[in-house]
């Protein structure tokens, strides 16, 4: 094995709010446990939940490269995340979604890309796990980011790309030194604020402070995320949608329209209308869920748009709270209630 694959450089962060996931934080861990390049550390950051903060103490005690850390910060992803960077001791910071587990050789294919280095950040292929043990029929492959997994019209391969995706995505520690940690204000509150594009904000930022940095996506880096039977309705379905627009709102009022919407209008013009080609297609030929898959591209779209609207509204009246570094960590219980 070459020093520069050393996976235990590695730091990985999973952030965890609710005792409803137990069983998969405890899966989320074992996978990162069994990776064929081991990892330096694996950091679980409790976001506001004293409950479940003491139940991954205890599970733990005795397992000193697993560190349980209360959410230093303000509720939502990404301040567990800046705690988990703040807190972090690796040379690179991996993250994984809490109810995901990673391939063996999840680490490794990180590793690989960092013998560049000029790259800073390296994402991997989310695949997802459906709770009903297939994908709905009426579910397209081009919105698998509703479920936080990678979906139709990203390149295959290994390839350069404006963003990588958080749930399942590595960064030089050095790129938060950089350009700060992730911002507040724009991504997860649990699951009763379905917004993101936090990641998406952080690598625009990294590449105005560092404008050679390469950012990678390496779909051999795979992992599995679990999609939940509610996620897989249409409601959520729409709700989420909607929420991607007022998301994508704030980090083009931060970033600016061109480098905050440049890969979403290749997106939407490109990728989606082939997908309701497809649909239609797929319906013509008798193929089950062609015609609801293509309705269900434009209901997206125009979710996705009304939440722009309106988020860009929201954004000139209140803007968006930014992180100037990593959040310092705190190894004390957080005082705030549990998250649903």
């Amino acid at each position: 094995m070459s020093p520069s694959h050393d996976g235990r450089r590695f730091s990985v962060v999973i952030c965890a709010y609710t005792e409803e996931r137990w069983e998969d934080i405890l899966a989320a861990v074992a996978s990162v446990r069994r990776q064929t390049l081991p990892a330096l550390e694996t950091l679980l950051v409790a976001d506001h939940n004293p409950a479940l903060l003491r139940r991954l103490r205890d599970r733990y005690a005795s397992e000193p490269e697993v560190r349980v850390l209360a959410n230093a910060g303000s509720r939502g992803l990404s301040a567990g995340r800046n705690t988990g960077i703040g807190a972090s001791r690796g040379e690179f910071v991996a993250f994984l979604d809490d109810d995901a587990v990673a391939e063996r050789d999840w680490l490794r294919y990180f590793a690989e890309a960092y013998d560049d280095p000029r790259v800073m950040a390296v994402g991997g292929h989310t695949l997802p796990a459906w709770a009903s043990g297939r994908r709905p029929a009426w579910f397209p492959e081009e919105f698998d980011w509703v479920v936080g997994c990678t979906y139709r019209g990203l390149p295959p391969g290994k390839v350069q790309v404006r963003n990588v995706l958080g749930g399942n995505a590595s960064f030089r520690r050095s790129a938060f030194d950089a350009c700060g940690g992730f911002a507040t204000g724009i991504g997860r509150d649990g699951d009763r604020r379905p917004l993101g594009c936090e990641e998406t904000e952080l690598c625009i930022r990294l590449t105005r402070a560092l404008p050679g940095a390469v950012l990678l996506i390496d779909d051999r880096a795979v992992i599995h995320h679990r999609v939940p039977a509610a996620r897989e309705r249409f409601g959520y379905f729409r709700t989420r949608s909607y929420a991607e627009g007022l998301s994508k709102a704030l980090v083009a009022r931060s970033v600016g329209a061109g480098p905050g919407l440049a890969t979403e209008r290749r997106y939407t013009t490109r990728v989606l209308p082939a997908g309701v080609a497809r649909g239609l297609r797929d319906a013509l030929q008798g193929r089950r869920g062609g015609a609801r898959r293509a309705g269900a591209i434009v209901a997206g779209v125009t979710a996705a748009a009304a939440g722009c609207v309106v988020g860009g509204v929201r954004a000139r009246v209140g803007g968006v709270t930014f992180s100037s570094g990593p959040v310092a960590t705190s190894t004390a219980p957080a005082p705030s209630k549990a998250a649903p």
